[in-house]
Order: structure tokens, then C-alpha cells, then sequence
């Protein structure tokens, strides 16, 4: 299909969900494609991730992103191929990690987008660990938390695309890596695969006593992306003096009446810091963290999954099964 009768696909999101996101929030639009201007280039995206920060994204409230509006295009890391230019510096066939949402086609320019060389991994990987997920895991994990070795580290959503990679840099900085997921088959994962020290299984009826259990030096380090009664669970457990990497709050995201944190009273007892940090505030830090987590992932020192999903059409699906934890490993749509 040429570029002139080719159509864009978009899913936008149609209303403010109230509580769990359901497929009526979204509406699906075509349109024709865009001109391009001087410096543009048309992409064709092949894969879109899906991550957590979307939810409250879609919530009418103050954040550090102006919250989406009915009727806009849902947000998200694309990768893709250029299928037509006006710009020299992006030939056609160039492959880019961009932020074109979800949708077939996207223009960017050279300020935009990310030219990928391919010698670096399978291009998929520019949206996991070679992409935002694996500097929001280095950067939590090593600039803010500072683990040593010999240290207990903590990391909730262990299987998920950012725990995973946080718990296996850990491992390399010589700690003793705890992570909790939800299940066992994701437990094992997180064990025989990443190589996590022990995994805690949050679905167990005795979880916090399996907690207790594996850190019976507490907890110096916590990479939190859950939040709710497994943070008040870890709190129980935490070190004087240790740190917290405050990356997510999933559990939360669709909960009508939030939980709050019922375990604060621990972070002064202890002396615990705290740093909430969102990666989309440090591009800077990109470069170190990627030249690191390249060399890894071609030494075999860092390991990934991804959970694909196919055709744009099926990414409301896709991203429901995600933020109630039933996708492993890294959430992506193979666009078409």
C-alpha cells in the first residue's frame, strides 16, 4: 500500500475511566496521512509499548504530565521504521524509538526520535531494557538507592520489565537481590532466569511471613513499583538507614479509594530517604545508562521477556491484562 492511500490508525482515549480502565474508554479513529514538512520524517511503527505511568495519565488530576483530555491520542514509546523523508540525516529504512502513541504512522524529526543501530539487539529492546524501562532501573536503582554489596535489596514487580532489570543490576553490584511477584510461575522466572537470590510469591497466604524470612538482615534497598499492602508489607521490614526508589504505584492506579501508606511511621523510626523520581526528568542521564545496559545485554549479563501482543487494535486489551498483572515480562503491541 502506498503512502498515498494508506490511513492512519489511532486509539484515543474517549472518557475519564472511573476505576479500572475497561475498552468503552477508548475509541479507535482513522485519518490520512500527513504531509511532511522540511526535516519531517513519516514513520510506520512496528511495536508499542505499554507501561503503567499511561493509567493516572488518563485521570483528570494534577501530575508532572498535563493530564489527556477526551478525544487525544493515548500516549507511548514506539518503534519504527522511516518509510518516507524529507530530511537527509533519516533515509528511508532508518529504524527509531520514538513517542508516537498509539497509532500505525507518526511524523518526527531529528529532535524526536532515536536512530537505532541495529547491531545493539532486536529492535523491541528499544522499549524495554535498551529503552526507558532499562534507564528508569538503572537510574532508581544505582543514582538514587546507591546499593552496596552485601546489601539486601528489595524489588516489588520483580517479573515486570523494570524489576527484572533492576534486580539483575543488583545482582552484578554483589547484593542480595529479593524480588516479590505475583504467582509462581513468575517466582521461578525471576529466580532460575534473572537470577534473583529468592522470590516471595504476594499471593501467598503467608507472605509476609515468607517475607520475614528472606531478609533476615531487613531490607537496606526497595525498588517500589507497587505500592499499597505489599509497600506496608516491606516497610515492615526495613533497615535504619536505607532507601527507597519510589518508581511506581500500580496497585493503585485503577483503585477508587486509594490506600495510602499505612507503614509511614517505619521511614522515621529508621531514617529511611525516600526519592520519587519520574525518568522523563533526567534525559541527560540516558547516554551512561544505555552504554552501560548494552554492554550487558551483549555479555549476557541482563535478560528480558517480552509479552506481545498483536495488532494495534487489541492494545486496550493488552494494556488492561497489563495493570492487572497478567502479562510477563515487557508489554508490547506488534502494531501490523
Amino acid at each position: 500500500m502506498s503512502t498515498q492511500t494508506a490511513q492512519n490508525t489511532q486509539i484515543r482515549m474517549k472518557r475519564h475511566p472511573k476505576g479500572m480502565v475497561t475498552p468503552e474508554d477508548f475509541e479507535i479513529t482513522k485519518s490520512d496521512l500527513p504531509e511532511l514538512k522540511d526535516g519531517e520524517a513519516l514513520v510506520r511503527n512496528q511495536y508499542l509499548s505499554l507501561d503503567p505511568y499511561m493509567r493516572p495519565r488518563m485521570d483528570p488530576i494534577r501530575s508532572y504530565a498535563e493530564p489527556l483530555k477526551p478525544g487525544e491520542l493515548m500516549p507511548g514509546g514506539t518503534v519504527g521504521e522511516v518509510i518516507d523523508s524529507r530530511d537527509p540525516l533519516l533515509p528511508k529504512g532508518t529504524l527509531v524509538a520514538a513517542g508516537l502513541g498509539w497509532q500505525t504512522y507518526g511524523v518526527i524529526n531529528k529532535t524526536t526520535a532515536r536512530v537505532l543501530d541495529p547491531a545493539m539487539g532486536v529492535p523491541s529492546a528499544a522499549l524495554g531494557v535498551l529503552g526507558m524501562t532499562g534507564v528508569t532501573a538503572h537510574y532508581g536503582l544505582l543514582e538514587l538507592a546507591k546499593p552496596k554489596a552485601g546489601e539486601t535489596v528489595v524489588v516489588t514487580a520483580a517479573s515486570g520489565a523494570v524489576g527484572g532489570v533492576v534486580g539483575q543490576i543488583a545482582k552484578l553490584k554483589g547484593c542480595r537481590v529479593v524480588g516479590i511477584a505475583g504467582g509462581a510461575e513468575k517466582c521461578r522466572y525471576v529466580v532460575e532466569e534473572l537470577g534473583f537470590d529468592v522470590c516471595v510469591d504476594y499471593r501467598a497466604p503467608d507472605f509476609e511471613e515468607q517475607l520475614a524470612a528472606a531478609t533476615p538482615n531487613y531490607v537496606d534497598v526497595l525498588f517500589e513499583n507497587v505500592g499499597g499492602p505489599i509497600l506496608d508489607a516491606v516497610l515492615n521490614r526495613i533497615a535504619d538507614h536505607a532507601r527507597i526508589a519510589l518508581c511506581g504505584n500500580v496497585s493503585q492506579y485503577n483503585a477508587k479509594e486509594p490506600y495510602g501508606v499505612k507503614g509511614l511511621r517505619h521511614l522515621l523510626m529508621h531514617r529511611v530517604t525516600a526519592y520519587a523520581f519520574v525518568i522523563a526528568d533526567h534525559r541527560e542521564y540516558w547516554p551512561k545508562a544505555l552504554a552501560d545496559l548494552s554492554v550487558w545485554l551483549k555479555e549476557g549479563k541482563i535478560k528480558f521477556k517480552e509479552d506481545v501482543a498483536e495488532d494495534l487494535l487489541n492494545a486496550p486489551d493488552a494494556f488492561i491484562r497489563m495493570l492487572t498483572g497478567k502479562n510477563f515480562g515487557k508489554q508490547l503491541v506488534k502494531v501490523g
